[in-house]
This record gives C-alpha cells, structure tokens and sequence, in this order.
C-alpha cells in the first residue's frame, strides 16, 4: 500500500466489480473527480508537514503520513459496512438486506461529490481547529492530558482524509465505472498534488495554501455531478472559485507554540515585524524591538564591556534565530565578536579563507572579515535569506554580501561539500537552532546531516593542511551535546586513519555554548599557548587540549566537576564503549545512517529523571521522543478502533461472504482448524505487506532528505514517485494468470527484496557523484531511481487480494483492514526503529518482510488454485 492509499481504494472496488453494467455517461466525470480529489489529499497531506513546522516542529512530518492513512483505512471500513447500502440507497442498519438494485447512475456521482465536499470543509476547519487545541509537546513529560490532546489532534485532521477517501472509494464501488482507469486516475492524481504543493509554497504563504485542497477537491464534486447536477454542478465549481477567499485572514492565520522563539519576542513591549516572506524551505519572519533592543550574541564573555550593535532577528519557522548586525562604522560594536568563543581559529590561522556553512543572518561572515579573512565563501540554504541581504536589508548590515571578498552561494551544507574542490583553511559551522528548542528537547525527533560523523569526514577532506574545522553548539547540563560532538569527531578522526585524535582536537566552552576545534594535522605547542591565552583572557573555559590535566577545567563557569573533560577523557581512552554505555543520556556519534544528533533519551534512565520532574528536572525528559512513542501508541490504538473492529463487525454478521469457511465446516473440524490457519496466515501476509511498504518509503524519504536538502522535497518526491510507479505496478499485476499467481508473489518479493538491499550498497556512492546536479536534476534522479522498486512494490498486494478473492471473498475486507492497520502503525513505527537501529536496519527489515510474505506466507494460504486441488 503505498502513503496515503488506504483500504477504500481497493476492497471496496473488489465488490464493485461484480455489479452489472449501467449507464458509463459519467464515467469520465467521476474518473475527473476523483483525479482531482486524490491531488487534494495529497497535496494537503504534504502541506500539513510544512504547517506542522511552523507551529510545532519539522519531525511531526511522519504523524502526517500515519493520520493521512487512519483516514483513509477508517473510510476503507465504513464502506465495507455501508458502501453498498449507500449506493443502492438503502439504510445503513444492521437490519437492513444487502442486495439491493442501483438506485441510478446519478446517486453514485452525488455521494463521491458529498465526500469531496467533506474534505473541503474539514481540510481547512479541521486544521483550525486543531492549532487551537491547547496541546503543547514540551509539557507531555509532566501533564498527562497533553497525550489526550495529541490523540484528539491525531483524529481531527484524520477527518478530511477520511472524506476524500470515501469519495474515491465510492467511485471505485460504482458498478461499471471502470476500477482500473479510476485507480489510475487516483494515483495520477496523488502524484500530482504531491508535486504541485511545492510551487503552490513557492507562490504563496502556507496559510493561504491552506485553503487549495479543498478548492481542489470542490471541483472534483463539480466534476462528478457534471452531467446530473444542473445548478449544482455550476454552483460547486462557483464555489470552487472562491473558497480560497471566503476564509478571513485572521482565521488563517498561523499560531506557532507560544514556547517558539518568535512568540516569545513578540510579547517584548516595542516588537514589531519588519517583513515576512515565505517559501518550500522555511517561513522567515524579520523582527525589530525599538523597547527592548535585540541582543543577541550566544557564549558573550562576560569580560565584555562595550556595546552591542543594532540587530534585526531573522526567525525561520517561528523558532531558530538569526541576526544582522547594523553597520555603523562610526560607532563601532563589531569588537563584540572578538569575545565570542566562535572568534577561537582566527587566534590559530593568518588570513585564512573561511567557508561558512548555515551563514544565515551573517555574523560568522562578519567574524571572518573582522579577523581578516582574504575569502569568505557563506553558504546558505535558503535564497529568500541571500535576497534579504543583498536587497532590503543591504543598508542596515552596511552591503555585507556585496563585499568583494564575500561569496554568498545558495546551496545545502553536505551537497556543497561533495561537489566543490575548492580547499578551505576554516571551516566554520553556524548555530542557527533556538536554545529553547534543543533545552526542552524538542529537537530529539530532528534529524540532521551536519552533525554526523560522514559530514566531519567530508569536512576534513575540504581542509589545507593545518586547516581548522570548527563546530559551535549550546551547552546543556548535563552535558550531551558537547560529548555527543565531541564523540563524533573523535570517530570521523578514526575513520580518516588518524591513530591519535586526541591530538589534533581542542574544545572550550562559555556559560551557554561550546565549541570544538579539528584540525587537519596535530595541534602544536604554540596552538596550545594561544587556545589556553585565548581562554584566560576572556574567561572561557577549557573542555580539551593535548596535554591538559582536570584542574585546568572548570574553572570560571563551574559545573557539578569537569565532567565535559572526564567524558572526553573516556571518549580517547580504553573506558570508551563503557562510558558510551554507562552515560545517563545517548551520546553515541550520530551518522548518516542514524542523523539523529539531538536524541538523547535512554530508556534505562527514565525512572530516575522521573523522579527529578518534581525537582524542575521535566526538560532532561526529552519530550520529542516520548511524543513519538505516544503517537505510536496512539497509532495502534486509533487503527485496531477504527479499521479492524468494524470489519470484525461485519465478519460477526457474517455480510462479507462465509461460504467458504462453511464448506470448511461441513467437511469436518480438521477442514476448520486449517481454515483458520490460512486465515491468520492470509492476515501476517497483507499486514507484512502494509509494514514493509511504510518501511521501505519512509526510509527512502530520509535518503533523499539528505540528497535533495530539505524534508519537504523529500516527502514530494518520494510520495509522487512511490504513489504513481506502485500503481503502475499494481495495473501490470493483473496480467498474471491466476494459476501463477502465488509463483508472482515470491518472484516479485524476491526482486524487491534484492533491489532495496542493492540500493543500500549502491545509493550513497550515486548520490555523491550527482551531488552537483541542480534541485531539478536531483529530483529527476530521485524518480528514476525509485521507480522500478516501486513498480514491484506495487504487486504483492493486487495479487495476493486476487487470491484472497477468488478462494474466501470474507478475506477481501479484512485483506485491506490488516494491511491499513499495518500501514498507519508503521508510519510512525519506522521512525522509532531509525533512532535506535537506523535506517538500513529498515530496508533491511522491510526487504525481510517481503520475503517473508512472499515465501511463507504466500505459499501456505490457498488461492483458486489450491481450493480446486484441495476438492
């Protein structure tokens, strides 16, 4: 099944297939339909990942997918139990006869069109609603109710895709309306929706995209009525029309958690907003305080004692901050960057040239020229921050990014890295993430490809000999990040064949930020002088330097003992993997694999920073991740209610067929008992299906969030891509005869298994050498590489339902019910077995479970052929 299709899509058509022919006049009305409502839901979908960003954060991306498949699998059961009733327009009671003749051609067109309205309505109420809800992720570890208002925002916005799902579902019931070009009309459909919510976000803000599906899926209801609807089909395309304006602005508009750093400014008195502007990659937000002056300079020394200059706040997605710093050159306030611990490698290199990666806002770009920098090279993201400072803010930062020795690029950190051979004698790594957000630990879920040990490795390799590269990051107790980065260079060293790291690393710390120093050959005696004078003067303290003993730490901003130099102690001594092991938090280095840099919950510790809540110790909790596990939990609970019981329910009243298990019954009990053993088999094999797809996708999502640089695309391209080439897929499947249809099945398991664990091997190296390739070049690459696993990933599922079909048609029902149900947890499953396992050991598990279906599984429940053998 892929993300986003759920039980309506198919089970639902299976039984419509046996109706007899009607009138096809609107055929093409509802194919219309449902294309443009399948986009709708798609497109909503995707767009709920960028709203989740912007009023809590990024990593709520994977519930998107889990509530969009709920939906979808809770409308997959409805219709099983009222589909037929509703489209021969009888009650929907218990009482009520199954059989039942068509009401007309035109009922059909009016209930797809009801549940395209239903979407529009609740696509952007739904979502209203819920940003209104007093949920608030940070306080989950010490308010029990926060987990209820996060189950009560989970069911809310699963509603608009239960419309959209009932809609098409519907369609697919229709006697005659031609299952195969409806299905290819809804996976054409999703497949453009996923692509079209980026150009809408390049167009417009995200509050006003907000209104777009359900526009969309107006016209869809258009299009179904066309030919039966009179004045409705004019007064729904009207409606169509307007729906983006009837919304009041301040309706729209975005509530970001009032925890967020842009809402915390704003309460300053004389806060006011510069300008805003909007794009796939972030919402920016510029802000000016005339009351209270922005001041904002993270690790100052406390030595300092002249002036701050002038700044405006840049805030993307109402959280991390960057500033500009006003240039005067009359009045000076440069020398304020002399204190920072971020000025530590201009004390060590003489002209060096500097690249800046996360350059934001500029001010590791003014650093560099105000410590004589010949080069600077600033790499940044996102081309609205290059605008601002080459545009409307070049007055207030005095031209900065038009200096000549200024080179701004936009680009992503990790693909300017593989692709440029330029060699630099700093790098420097910007802290562009809130101090809030990696306090409360909202950033656990967060995955980032600059902190991981294949990045340090890229990194030195783009270092002159003697170079420096140098990471500055916020400084928590007890200490994690710190060793946590700590950790990772001292593993990227060993994998470059460095045998003694220790030498060429060097780390002090402020009251609130740290900062390591690699260098690309051993740090001399002279290094050390200048890093311990460096210190002394400005009151720094020393985390690590060749040669220090434990007195020479913790010395101005004391902690609870030198435990930043104990750890990295351990972390370069025999006592490693035992200190790794031991540590109350997780500290191990992140990779690629695992780009988990901001988890550090450890299970083994939760009773203990149970017990410091009541001591104001809740943060330690790290909220993101008992999130997740709730949202699992959550998952699980939502799917067993609203997708399996009801299909339990129509098992019990026996309306889905059970003429097969009575035969079973009439032969005797040994008849029985084997029937009862396909049937748990028949149920492993769809659910390992709905497992192994979520598994393989969201993985490949994370893949490609590194290769294409941002989670967005990477959720765009992925779903377009898995949604039209499984379908594809699934339509070439019904071209197996049915006696060869168990040998498909283990053939193309076998196939997907082989290609995702080829891919494994063969991926990092493509993405490296096309890592100069332009957004679109990258993104077409991406296509052609998904597109022949899922072409096959597309098959088990349509076969094993013909199967299914053909030998018990009970099966059908509850086929679809397993593998939503399988479907929504594994959503939300796949990230949690990432942070622990990382994502190989997903496509890993995933292929396994192919095979598993496909050998096991497949060949130990009967299809037709089997049923006629066995008579």
């Amino acid at each position: 099944m892929a993300a986003g299709r759920g039980p309506s899509a198919g089970g639902p058509g299976a039984a419509g297939q046996a109706g007899g022919a009607v009138a096809t006049g609107d055929a093409a009305g509802l194919r219309l339909a449902v294309l443009l409502l399948s986009a709708a839901a798609l497109f909503y979908e995707v767009l709920l990942v960028r709203l989740f960003s912007i009023i809590q954060w990024h990593h709520f991306a994977y519930m998107a997918i889990s509530l969009a498949l709920l939906g979808y699998g809770a409308a997959g059961s409805f219709l099983t139990l009222a589909g037929r009733r509703l489209l021969a327009g009888r009650p929907v009671s218990p009482s009520a006869p199954a059989e039942g003749g068509e009401a007309g051609p035109g009922r059909a067109a009016i209930l797809v069109a009801s549940g395209a309205a239903l979407f529009a309505a609740t696509s952007v109420g739904a979502f209203l609603i819920g940003q209104r809800l007093p949920f608030n992720p940070l306080a989950v570890s010490w308010e029990p109710a926060q987990l209820w208002r996060l189950m009560g925002l989970y069911l809310l916005l699963a509603v608009p895709f239960f419309g959209a799902a009932a809609g098409i579902g519907l369609a697919l019931m229709r006697p005659g309306a031609g299952v195969h070009r409806v299905y290819a009309a809804d996976l054409l459909g999703a497949g453009a929706g996923a692509v079209a919510v980026v150009g809408a976000l390049s167009a417009l803000p995200p509050e006003r995209c907000l209104t777009l599906p359900g526009a969309l899926a107006l016209a869809g209801a258009s299009a179904a009525v066309w030919r039966f609807g009179g004045v409705r089909r004019w007064g729904l395309l009207a409606l169509a029309a307007v729906f983006p304006w009837l919304w009041p602005g301040s309706w729209l508009a975005l509530r970001p958690s009032e925890y967020k750093g842009l809402e915390r400014a704003l309460l300053v008195p004389g806060t006011r907003v510069v300008t805003e502007r909007s794009s796939p990659l972030a919402l920016l937000t510029v802000v000016d305080s005339t009351g209270i002056p922005l001041r904002h300079a993270p690790g100052l020394s406390l030595r300092f004692t002249g002036r701050l200059p002038d700044q405006l706040g840049i805030f993307f997605d109402a959280d991390a901050l960057a500033t500009v710093d006003r240039w005067d050159p009359d009045a000076g306030g440069e020398d304020y960057l002399e204190f920072l611990p971020t000025a530590l490698p201009y004390r060590l290199l003489v002209r060096p040239s500097v690249l800046v990666l996360g350059a934001g806002g500029g001010a590791e770009v003014r650093s560099a020229l105000l410590h004589g920098a010949r080069r600077v090279e600033a790499i940044e993201i996102d081309r609205q921050v290059v605008e601002l400072l080459a545009g409307p803010l070049a007055g207030f930062s005095g031209g900065l990014y038009g200096r000549p020795e200024v080179v701004p690029r936009v680009a992503e950190a990790r693909a300017w890295l593989a692709s440029t051979t330029q060699s630099y004698d700093l790098i420097q790594v910007a802290m562009v993430d809130s101090f809030a957000a990696a306090a409360g630990g909202s950033m656990a879920l967060s995955t980032s490809y600059l902190y991981t040990v294949e990045a340090f490795v890229e990194a030195l390799g783009r270092l002159e000999p003697g170079g420096l590269l140098a990471v500055t990051r916020w400084l928590r107790v007890p200490p994690r990040d710190g060793l946590k980065l700590f950790a990772t260079a001292v593993a990227a060293l060993e994998r470059c064949g460095v045998e003694e790291p220790g030498r060429r690393l060097a780390m002090v710390r402020s009251w609130s930020t740290a900062t390591l120093l690699i260098k690309n050959g051993e740090l001399s005696a002279g290094d050390a002088a200048a890093i311990r004078d460096f210190c002394r003067r400005r009151e720094f303290d020393l985390v690590y330097l060749p040669g220090m003993n434990a007195g020479e730490a913790n010395r101005f901003h004391l902690l609870d003992g030198p435990s930043l130099f104990d750890g990295a102690a351990a972390l370069l001594g025999d006592r490693r993997e035992a200190f790794l092991r031991d540590y109350k938090f997780h500290v191990a280095p992140a990779t690629d694999d695992r780009p988990y840099f901001f988890h550090f919950f450890k299970w083994r510790a939760l009773p203990e920073l149970l017990r410091l809540r009541a001591r104001g110790g809740a943060p330690l909790l790290e909220w993101g991740y008992l999130v997740l596990v709730a949202t699992l939990v959550q998952a699980i609970l939502a799917a067993v209610v609203l997708i399996l019981l009801p299909l339990a329910a129509v098992r019990g009243r026996g309306e889905a067929g059970s003429e097969q298990d009575a035969a079973d019954s009439d032969r005797g009990g040994g008849d029985t008992a084997r029937g009862r053993s396909d049937n748990l088999r028949a149920g492993a094999y769809f659910g390992a299906l709905g497992l192994a797809f979520l598994f393989v996708e969201i993985s490949f999502i994370q893949r490609l969030t590194l290769y294409l640089g941002h989670p967005l695309y990477a959720v765009a391209v992925a779903l377009a891509s898995f949604l039209l080439f499984a379908g594809a897929g699934s339509a070439l499947s019904g071209r197996w005869p049915a006696d060869r249809r168990r040998r498909a099945v283990g053939l193309v398991t076998s196939g997907i298994a082989g290609l995702a664990l080829a891919y494994l091997w063969a991926l990092p190296a493509l993405f490296r050498l096309t890592a100069h390739l332009p957004p679109p070049g990258k993104a077409l690459l991406a296509v052609a590489v998904i597109a022949p696993l899922a072409l096959l990933m597309g098959m088990p599922f349509p076969l094993g339902l013909a199967r299914a079909a053909a030998a018990r048609p009970q099966w059908v029902p509850w086929a679809w019910g397993i593998n939503g149900c399988a479907s929504v947890i594994s959503a939300v499953l796949a990230q949690l077995l990432a942070i622990h396992l990382g994502f190989t050991a997903v496509i890993a598990l995933g292929a396994a479970l192919y095979l598993l279906a496909g050998g096991p599984l497949a060949a130990q429940w009967p299809g037709r052929e089997e049923e006629t053998s066995r008579a």
